[in-house]
């Protein structure tokens, strides 16, 4: 490593920015949609803290804002975040199980702080999934902690994109 190479910026991860309305839930990245109780949390898996899906990616991932609206909690650790949006409703993206406990090894986070707007897509953490995964079920847990009056219904299992539509 040259000198130089010490002031150089960390490469900045760069995706498409996504255009969808406000009342929008959408993929956090590419990967695979599975039914909750597939989970090996019984909390996640009994959907305690509100209607849930859960992903599955095969390696590393960055996990973007699944809704446009204010990134209202952002732990430290990397593990977790919340959305809430515009219209009050507010999610909770939890990846892994008891990844808490991994003290953020294995997690980076991005640009975003806590307090910051958000559009859906919006890269949030990134996740080492393969590191991880040798100790922890890395199921990502999108959760609606709160659904503000309203009614959602998620898509079936399947293959998504980052961005696609996951509810009905």
């Amino acid at each position: 490593m040259g000198l130089f190479n010490l002031f150089k910026k960390e490469e900045e991860i760069q995706l498409p920015a996504l255009e969808v309305d406000d009342d929008a839930l959408v993929a956090i990245a590419d990967g695979e949609l599975v039914d909750i109780k597939t989970v090996s949390d019984p909390v996640f898996a009994g959907e305690a803290l509100g209607k849930s899906i859960a992903f599955q990616y095969k390696s590393k991932v960055v996990l973007c804002s699944p809704a446009n609206g204010t990134l209202s909690v952002l732990f430290p650790t990397g593990h977790a975040f919340g959305i809430t949006r515009n219209d009050g409703v507010e999610i909770l993206v939890h990846c892994g199980v008891d990844t808490v406990n991994a003290k953020g090894d294995g997690f980076k986070l991005m640009k975003k702080k806590q307090g910051d707007s958000v559009k859906a897509g919006d890269p949030i953490v990134e996740v080492d999934i393969e590191k991880l995964s040798k100790t922890y079920d890395m199921s990502t847990m999108l959760i609606l902690t709160n659904e503000n009056d309203k009614s959602f219904t998620f898509i079936e299992p399947q293959a998504v994109t980052r961005g696609q539509s996951i509810i009905k």
